[in-house]
């Protein structure tokens, strides 16, 4: 009996994967949460929140991702934010105000838009699905958005295993 040569279809397929945790920014994540320096976690006060500023170690942010929110339920003026963020700037590799769900999209946001669409004309695109890292929803309706006006097909999942999601209609 001749034993046939087996063929791995998904090597030779013309799928192209696209695996969002390529653009995942390595970095700690932190949540900046100013409500321990308010007035009885309720007040900013100006002259102690400005001598909280002065005497914090902002170098421990040096190269991480922060988010600056306050979880208290306290009215923060703007300039409070701005003032920590002229203190953070020069340290962290981002900073932002908002939560880090928030963080998170702003991290993808950024790296997503420096991909070149046009690398993926006329191309069929599987977007990887699962992986180690956290990507969040955000990302894959963000890169979807990005490729679908290029690309001849998107799909979900693994090349062995996707879910059709687009398919450019016939010129």
């Amino acid at each position: 009996m001749e034993q046939q040569e087996i063929i791995n279809r998904v090597a030779q397929s013309p799928l192209i994967t696209f695996n969002l945790e390529d653009y995942y920014q390595k970095g700690e994540r932190v949540l900046f949460d100013i409500k321990d320096w308010l007035f009885q976690g309720l007040i900013l006060r100006e002259k102690d929140f400005r001598a909280a500023v002065k005497e914090h170690d902002w170098e421990q942010y040096k190269g991480k991702h922060i988010a600056m929110t306050c979880t208290a339920d306290a009215i923060v003026p703007t300039w409070a934010y701005m003032l920590l963020a002229t203190k953070l700037e020069p340290h962290a590799e981002t900073v932002i105000h908002g939560n880090l769900g928030e963080l998170e999209k702003v991290l993808f946001k950024n790296a997503l838009d420096r991909v070149d669409a046009n690398e993926f004309l006329d191309k069929k695109v599987v977007i990887k699905g699962c992986g180690n890292l956290p990507v969040p929803e955000f990302a894959y309706v963000e890169i979807t958005n990005k490729l679908r006006p290029v690309v001849s097909s998107i799909m979900y999942g693994e090349p062995c295993s996707t879910v059709p999601l687009y398919k450019q209609p016939k010129r």
